[in-house]
């Protein structure tokens, strides 16, 4: 356990402590000592009924801080349980990508309460980042950034900074525009105040610094930042024009809901599940892929009838089907865990698919050749009878070759329908490996022993 993980397990006992003696006052001291992040954090650690007696501790003041960053589920739940007068008063003074966000969770009558709330300029910037689609950059962007020309000295400039008295949160670099508001470059805080200040922003300036466009998709935005290691961005339209900027800590939060996403998904999970959600809804939910899992079965299990007599008269071949078919499952898992992550990052494509292909497939042709070996050896040794070995010998060299087929095509195909490979990739594959398992060993039985 991490540093980390064993402070946050301290703060939980002694939160716990704090709730179970009635300490009211230490238990609303200790939650507002927190980041709102860190509160969040612990709220969904609780199941919901402790949740409603430390929501009751957040001062209103960080209500809305504390909210954009609980997952929908819980979100969602605390909000059922708000007034509208505590909602308009926890969405006050929210940066406008965080109100952008928690604005969608909110009940729609509330949602024209808390616009009217709103001073004009407020509400027009709300309006400018509402208007792109969820999880592109124009919903992740802020509207705060700070602009210069090109023209002036950077003397100027800092007298101008000087006179706004504050910069935005986690501003790294100034934006330079032209009159029109085009973007130019960027120049960095620290050339501006280690440069001579009577040159002009345009000699120190970076004109290779090139904005995102707000339709990128925020995975693409996440790259964008790890490949350039960007603290702050500029959003621009197609033909220049500086909309906004994106800063790290949004990239942070796709990145960490992209990653919950690939784990919970392979199970056939949302990302924003409540870990402490109740038994009905929960089972509910993973019904719905058990069902799925269900039906595939099924299709397995009607290969293996169709060899019901051949099982009948070697029983040997029914004790060797799970050895195949868990065989060719892992190694198909396998693969499919890089693909799915090579898709995820970028690297696989449909012009380097069948170089991977076919580097799968030697990798289980030759992991096969030492593995259905041993396995062959052993159960020779074991039924006192060579021609088992070698029908389970073949069998495994066909099944971890159709995992390698399966493992590579099968990410790839569910792309290119529409469907994500992390959330049925799973499903198909241990489908296949199942089937093609069973009939190459049943099959290969039914010629060389009946």
């Amino acid at each position: 356990m991490t540093e980390a993980q064993q402070h946050k397990q301290s703060r939980l006992a002694a939160l716990r402590s704090a709730l179970e003696q009635g300490s009211l006052r230490h238990g609303h001291r200790l939650i507002n000592s927190l980041h709102p992040a860190e509160i969040a954090s612990l709220i969904e650690s609780l199941p919901p009924a402790r949740r409603e007696i430390v929501w009751e501790f957040v001062d209103p003041e960080i209500e809305g801080d504390v909210l954009i960053e609980l997952n929908e589920e819980v979100r969602a739940e605390l909000i059922g349980g708000m007034d509208a007068e505590e909602l308009i008063a926890a969405t006050e003074g929210m940066e406008v990508d965080d109100l952008a966000d928690l604005i969608g969770d909110l009940p729609e009558t509330l949602n024209e309460r808390v616009l009217h709330s709103m001073d004009a300029q407020d509400r027009e910037r709300l309006n400018a980042v509402m208007q792109f689609e969820e999880d592109s950059a124009g919903r992740l962007m802020n509207l705060d950034a700070v602009t210069v020309r090109a023209d002036v000295t950077l003397e100027v400039v800092l007298r101008y900074l000087r006179m706004r008295g504050e910069l935005p949160a986690r501003t790294d670099q100034l934006f330079v525009v032209n009159r029109h508001d085009r973007y130019r470059g960027a120049v960095d805080i620290t050339r501006l105040l280690t440069e001579d200040p009577e040159k002009t922003v345009g000699e120190v300036m970076d004109s290779g610094v090139e904005g995102i466009l707000p339709e990128t998709p925020a995975g693409e935005v996440a790259k964008l930042f790890e490949d350039r290691d960007l603290v702050s961005a500029a959003v621009v339209t197609s033909d220049g024009t500086l909309l906004g900027r994106i800063t790290i800590d949004d990239v942070v939060d796709v990145i960490r809901e992209e990653a919950d996403h690939s784990v919970m998904s392979m199970a056939g999970l949302g990302e924003d599940q409540d870990m402490f959600a109740g038994v009905v809804t929960s089972a509910r939910r993973r019904a719905v892929w058990l069902s799925v899992n269900l039906c595939t079965a099924f299709l397995a299990a009607n290969v293996v009838g169709l060899f019901e007599a051949t099982i009948e008269k070697v029983v040997a071949l029914a004790v060797l089907m799970p050895i195949v078919a868990s065989m060719g499952g892992i190694a198909g898992s396998q693969t499919l865990v890089l693909i799915i992550r090579g898709i995820a990052l970028g690297q696989v494509e449909q012009a380097n698919a069948r170089w991977l292909l076919v580097r799968e497939i030697s990798v289980g042709l030759l992991n096969g050749i030492g593995v259905a070996s041993l396995v062959g050896l052993a159960a020779g040794i074991w039924f006192e009878e060579w021609t088992i070995g070698v029908i389970i010998f073949g069998a495994l060299m066909i099944n971890l070759t159709a995992a390698a087929l399966a493992g590579v095509g099968v990410p790839l195909i569910l792309k290119r329908l529409g469907i994500d490979p992390a959330l049925a990739g799973g499903v198909v594959l241990t489908t296949v490996t199942d089937i093609v398992g069973f009939a190459s060993l049943l099959g290969l039985g039914t010629l060389f022993l009946t």
